[in-house]
């Protein structure tokens, strides 16, 4: 995910498949897709890939917007989050993303700003 200039501004198509890594450098995973606030226009999650070969058992979490960082020099995002604390998140749902209580449990377990307030 390449800029040019002093822009920031990205489409989306540009971050899915971005490289995730933690502070010190290990990569964690992949953003798969985002999910946007249809009513503020925030992004809420980055559903992020972790695990798997060739895209076969691959885990998918929705992690908030607010733990990732762009990297320039590592043309990927940084976080301080481990791939283990990810995983250790509350379970989704079936329904998590139109449910409110459990994005309060994900914020609270990663120490996230809710992008709801």
């Amino acid at each position: 995910m390449s800029t040019e200039g002093n822009h920031s501004l990205v489409s989306s198509s540009d971050v899915n498949g971005t490289a995730v890594y933690s502070r010190d450098g290990t990569h964690i995973g992949t953003i798969d897709h985002l999910m946007i606030d249809k009513e503020s226009g925030k992004v809420a999650y980055a559903v992020m890939g972790f695990g798997g070969f060739l895209g076969l058992g691959e885990e998918h979490h929705p992690v908030p917007w607010g733990k990732l960082n762009y990297d320039v020099s590592r043309d990927g995002f940084t976080t301080d989050l481990t791939e283990a604390e990810v995983k250790g998140a509350p379970e989704r749902t079936s329904d998590w993303h139109r449910d409110r209580a459990w994005e309060q449990r994900v914020h609270e377990h990663y120490g996230a700003p809710m992008y709801w307030i």
